[in-house]
């Protein structure tokens, strides 16, 4: 038994059983894990099971799906999360076989009877690409949370210099009184005497049952930052959900804000 090289996946599909068969063989020798299938159908189905499965040699003439329907459906189930690489196999193929395969997405392709030393070599440089390509999407990913991360501040910022800017006149605090609700009437636990205004703010739309685009709509503010504020608020309040919170802060929770306020 050969020590496992590769961390990748490879899905082998023919509707041969025994090329399946010495193809497994030979790969899992070499340390790769391979998923044996004989069918387009059953391919799929293992491809959306294990998200291991990162290169894929397929044969170009089969039953019901052939080898490039097979790849442009794994494409769409892959859609921008997830990267894979494509190797096709063939008995027979004409120029125009091969154009259309290259053009829908396969990296590569061999000949039937197959030089398996050649394959091999193929399959690694496949994977080197992947693992390039995994690279991307993760940084990818990353960029997409510091980005919210910063335009999460951005907001954070704008509202400290609106506070800060534009304090409550006691014109405005009497506007603001007469458009409070029940839940404003509330008596709030001391625990929330540690919020910021704006976190209260937030947390008492919580309490009335708003969603948090509800309360970015209210508040000027963004959906993402909306979110950022009622963290902060569970962590500070030690409360395990927004429902917790928003009972807290509703006219029927006394029960509730005594057992908070104890704490």
């Amino acid at each position: 038994m050969s020590k496992l090289t590769s961390a990748v996946k490879v899905l082998v599909v023919d509707d041969q059983p025994s090329i399946v068969e010495e193809l497994c063989e030979f790969l899992e020798s070499r340390g790769y894990r391979c998923d044996a299938c004989v069918s387009s159908h059953q391919a799929i189905e293992r491809f959306n099971e294990d998200p291991e499965i990162g290169l894929v040699l397929c044969d170009l003439h089969m039953p019901g799906l052939d080898g490039i329907q097979l790849v442009l459906e794994l494409q769409r189930l892959s859609g921008k999360h997830r990267a894979f690489e494509a190797i096709m196999l063939t008995g027979y193929a004409d120029k125009q076989d091969v154009i259309k395969a290259l053009r829908a997405g396969f990296a590569d392709y061999y000949q039937k009877p197959i030089d398996l030393r050649e394959l091999l070599e193929g399959l690694q440089r496949q994977e080197i690409v992947l693992q390039e390509r995994n690279k991307a999407l993760q940084l990818g990913h990353l960029d997409q949370k510091l980005q919210y991360l910063s335009e999460s501040i951005e907001d954070l910022y704008q509202d400290l210099d609106k506070v800060r800017r534009a304090p409550l006149s006691s014109g405005a605090a009497d506007s603001a009184d007469e458009a409070v609700g029940d839940t404003d009437r509330v008596e709030i636990p001391s625990i929330f005497n540690q919020l910021s205004p704006r976190q209260l703010e937030v947390a008492r739309l919580v309490g009335k049952g708003q969603t948090n685009y509800q309360i970015a709509c209210e508040l000027g503010i963004t959906e993402n930052t909306v979110k950022l504020y009622v963290s902060q608020v569970l962590r500070l309040t030690h409360m395990r959900n927004r429902t917790q919170l928003a009972l807290a802060l509703s006219p029927n929770g006394s029960g509730l804000r005594q057992r908070v306020t104890a704490q």
